[in-house]
């Protein structure tokens, strides 16, 4: 999936690391799919990406690990929805840090407002990543929201084992 080389065989963590991760649209897809959203449809409405781009960014993310592909039927017809890995609800604290780094160096557009992540099992808000920093528990998708006052909505993010309702 590699952006400019294939770094796949890299010794450097980093490289590998982009070489699968280095294009933007993998962050933002894994970011909804962690916010629930599997359905192919739905990622095309909420990223504004095209079919094609989008097609190809999910059969890289299956193909390296990240998704998984689970069948459903819509119409007599059989679909795919996409669940996160393991390995892509791993990328919780990145996507986590990515967002507090945003609202701490980049500049707040007219409107916006702070994006809290809680965690729900302390019901705090977390600065950091990995372990919530009210009260020291590990973070998983399972039991973080994000809550984005712009949108007007908590997102209740959603890891590995859930599966289609």
């Amino acid at each position: 999936m590699a952006l400019r080389s294939d770094w796949s065989e890299e010794l450097c963590p980093v490289r590998r690391g982009l070489d699968v991760l280095g294009d933007p649209w993998v962050l933002l897809i894994i970011r909804d799919v962690l916010h629930g959203r599997h359905r192919f449809t739905d990622m095309r409405a909420n990223l504004g990406i095209s079919d094609a781009v989008l097609s190809r960014r999910l059969d890289e993310m299956v193909a390296a690990g990240l998704l998984r592909r689970e069948p459903y039927q819509e119409g007599g017809r059989s679909r795919d929805e996409y669940h996160a890995t393991e390995a892509g609800a791993d990328l919780l604290p990145i996507l986590q840090m990515l967002a507090l780094w945003g609202e701490k160096h980049t500049a707040m557009p007219a409107g916006g407002e702070h994006m809290a992540m809680i965690h729900e099992r302390c019901g705090e808000e977390t600065l950091t990543g990995e372990r919530c920093s009210a009260c020291g528990l590990p973070l998983t998708p399972d039991d973080m929201v994000w809550v984005k006052p712009w949108l007007q909505a908590e997102h209740h993010l959603v890891g590995p084992g859930t599966t289609a309702a």
